[in-house]
């Protein structure tokens, strides 16, 4: 169902081609993405891009910290509509205030600022930009990761914090050119087949070999014709799970009739590749031949057929018990307790989220189970709708009662179940869910407490034939039942009557209203010349999420206030950590108060001279892991690292291209190491790296250093620092993006 070709390829006549009339230099910029980028780019030079996004977007986890950031760098309005959201947070279920105080701050951001607020349960930050923001040709950032309206016309992407505080500070976001690579798109999908069966398959098909890391996927071909819109987003949205860095598709008719039924007509423009536009790489969909899909544990892409899952999941799940082991310690997953005769058995069902909420996979999960019943027994099915218009549209043509009949619970606006903040299943339940990601107790279990859950992602229509069969697991290809395609129709009313719509109408005299728990960020410090680094983590596992950096679910509550947010760090991966990191800082407050604690001298004394050493050189913690950064834009997965004392991450290459800058805004050097560099140190080894701040200052990418183990020899090591823009050499000198304003707007 999908093919990789690595060759460029030509799109002549909207077929793909081997060659084409125009040298290669010249058709990459008949690309559609090209011509965007280029369009929004502020930069002289077409391969530097500076780039200005027309709209950003945050939600209730990260805008407090961008706008806290932004205001103590010299914030006076918001210079382009900013909407706040509040989809993740809603619940109010820990720590007392702190989650509704949030959303007050937010409101009154919005009314100093002239923003877009969004009360909780309108709306998930997707479905409402998508319905209210997205745009033929348009860039829109957003501090979430699944930031992607593609299928729209416009080109999102999702990044931490640090770079929508640029965009509020008009500055710009800035990337190398990326290569653009083809999705053709062909075929119609067959009866019960979905987006995300098309999604699943997708990410297998191009994650773990990073086919598009860092690329932009264009999205063409006939195929696209047979794809209602609702189907076309479920499928961009997931396009974050291929590490790609944004997409961008063909748009026609049902695009155009999109904007009409959402009262934006003017936002509508036809998009289409320049005539023989060359791409780097092409991926081919065949629409005909996807199967349902199941993504199991721990990862979307860990993805079979659930045919194929069926005939051999005793074997599949072994494996998978078996990685848990090696993982979690004090937690045992056993799913193969969930095969049974008659085959293989789920205890929760969920369909949540910008990726699972939209109306047409509700609708069609309604018609599968009409006059049918979830079961009286363990299995349970919640149902969210992306948003309220989405909501009440389901309402009024009855499916919603349709899926209360048979047992299913119908909830509010929400992105909890896709992060660990709502439905967390039973200790050693399985859960199949129409989400975008199944990480490592991302839904909310807590291996660290003897706690573990496992989640496999599956599309709606199987999710709702599951569901029919009291949990068993079943592809919606499998089921007879009939579907009426109801036509969608947005209500604007409903969002006229809550949303306050303040873009354009600041009002300065505002007080920003501060609940206890948000805070400011502590103080933070410049680069020394050298920098003397202890290693509080070391993880091997071939990648690392953000959600084990900072773990998500009831910790989100606390992402107001750094210093209580960081105790959160690693905590469900390597506990230690925490207690690590505190210890390095206070050994280096001791140095900065120039007390030259004995344990940093005796190290120092190992490399060179202790008493010209000590006062040049800044003493913090390091993370190691093979390639972290996977998944969540979130920054607090640097700046919690940045609060502790962290001053590295170690890695062989970054998961994504966000979590690096998250690294750079919040002053953590990215160091790299040589693929064939072997990396066998331990937690409270050290690595002493001269010269660095010079190195930085200088664009130097290659850094001599030197390990010295807690009861061994000094070692060289060869670290790197490839590819730093000048501001991005600057935020790290300066120690973080806020010193970094502090300093020019002197």
């Amino acid at each position: 169902m999908i093919e990789l070709f690595r060759e460029g390829v030509y799109l002549i006549d909207g077929v793909p081609s081997e060659s084409g009339p125009l040298p290669k230099e010249e058709a990459r910029k008949r690309t559609i993405a090209y011509n965007i980028l280029q369009a929004h780019n502020r930069s002289a030079d077409p391969s530097k891009l500076q780039i200005t996004f027309d709209s950003l977007a945050s939600h209730d986890i990260t805008y407090v910290g961008i706008v806290q950031t932004a205001r103590a760098s010299g914030l006076k309005e918001f210079p382009m509509p900013y909407a706040m959201t509040n989809c993740h947070n809603s619940l109010c279920a820990v720590g007392g205030t702190i989650n509704e105080d949030d959303h007050v701050f937010g409101l009154s951001a919005a009314k100093k600022y002239g923003g877009i607020y969004v009360p909780a349960n309108q709306s998930v930050i997707h479905s409402y930009v998508r319905e209210e923001m997205a745009a033929c040709g348009a860039m829109i950032l957003g501090s979430d990761s699944h930031t992607r309206y593609g299928a729209l016309g416009t080109m999102g992407v999702g990044e931490g914090g640090p770079e929508l505080v640029k965009q509020l500070l008009k500055n710009t976001w800035d990337t190398n050119i990326p290569e653009v690579v083809l999705v053709y798109v062909k075929g119609k999908p067959a009866k019960g087949i979905g987006p995300h069966d098309v999604a699943i398959a997708l990410v297998k098909a191009t994650f773990e070999n990073g086919f598009v890391k860092n690329k932009v996927m264009e999205f063409a071909g006939p195929g696209l014709a047979n794809l209602p819109v609702d189907f076309r987003n479920g499928i961009d949205v997931m396009t974050t799970e291929t590490t790609c860095l944004s997409s961008i598709w063909e748009t026609d008719e049902t695009i155009r009739e999109y904007y009409a039924v959402h009262k934006r007509p003017e936002a509508f423009k036809e998009l289409k590749a320049g005539d023989g536009a060359y791409y780097e790489s092409m991926i081919v969909i065949d629409l005909d031949k996807v199967e349902s899909m199941i993504a199991l544990p721990f990862h979307p892409s860990n993805a079979y057929t659930i045919h194929e899952f069926q005939k051999n999941a005793e074997e599949i799940l072994a494996g998978i018990e078996k990685d848990a082991a090696e993982q979690f310690k004090k937690a045992t997953l056993d799913l193969r307790s969930k095969i049974r005769e008659d085959g293989i058995y789920a205890e929760q069902g969920i369909i949540a989220g910008c990726s699972g909420g939209l109306f047409d996979n509700i609708d069609e999960a309604a018609a599968i189970l009409k006059g049918k019943s979830t079961g009286n027994d363990y299995f349970s099915l919640s149902v969210y709708p992306t948003s309220v218009p989405v909501s009440l549209e389901l309402t009024k043509i009855g499916a919603s009662a349709d899926l209360l009949a048979a047992g299913a619970v119908m909830k509010p606006s929400f992105c909890g179940p896709c992060f660990g903040a709502g439905d967390v299943p039973a200790n050693n339940g399985f859960s199949i869910r129409h989400t975008t990601r199944n990480f490592p107790n991302r839904e909310g279990s807590k291996p660290g407490e003897g706690q573990l859950a496992g989640v496999a992602l599956m599309d709606a229509r199987s999710i709702a034939a599951t569901a029919a069969n009291g949990g068993r697991i079943t592809a919606a290809t499998d089921v007879a039942y009939d579907y009426e395609v109801h036509p969608y129709h947005f209500d604007k009313q409903v969002y006229e009557n809550r949303i306050y719509y303040g873009y354009g109408k600041p009002q300065p005299e505002t007080e920003l209203i501060l609940g206890p728990n948000i805070t400011d960020w502590p103080k933070m410090y410049a680069l020394t010349e050298n920098i003397l680094l202890e290693l509080a983590a070391v993880l091997h596992d071939p990648v690392t999420t953000t959600d084990e950096l900072i773990p998500s679910g009831e910790t989100s509550s606390y992402r107001s206030n750094p210093l209580r947010l960081a105790e959160f760090t690693l905590s469900r991966r390597v506990p230690e950590y925490v207690g690590r990191s505190k210890a390095i800082a206070a050994m280096e407050a001791d140095r900065i108060e120039g007390k030259a604690p004995a344990h940093i001298t005796d190290v120092l004394a190992k490399v060179g001279d202790p008493s010209e050493l000590v006062g040049k050189t800044q003493f913090g913690s390091a993370i190691f892991a093979n390639k972290p950064g996977d998944g969540s834009a979130r920054e607090q997965a640097a700046s919690c690292q940045k609060v502790l004392g962290g001053f590295a991450n170690i890695c062989y290459e970054y998961a994504t291209k966000r979590y690096r800058s998250n690294c750079i805004n919040w002053g953590i050097l990215p160091f790299t190491l040589d693929a064939g560099t072997e990396f066998n140190y331990e937690p409270g080894d050290m690595v002493f790296v001269p010269g660095v701040r010079e190195a930085v200052e200088k664009g130097i990418e290659i850094l001599p250093a030197k390990v010295i183990r807690q009861n061994g020899p000094v070692e060289d090591i060869t670290l790197y620092i490839k590819g730093l823009t000048p501001d991005e050499k600057t935020i790290i000198l300066e120690g973080c993006l806020m010193n970094y304003y502090a300093a020019i707007n002197k």
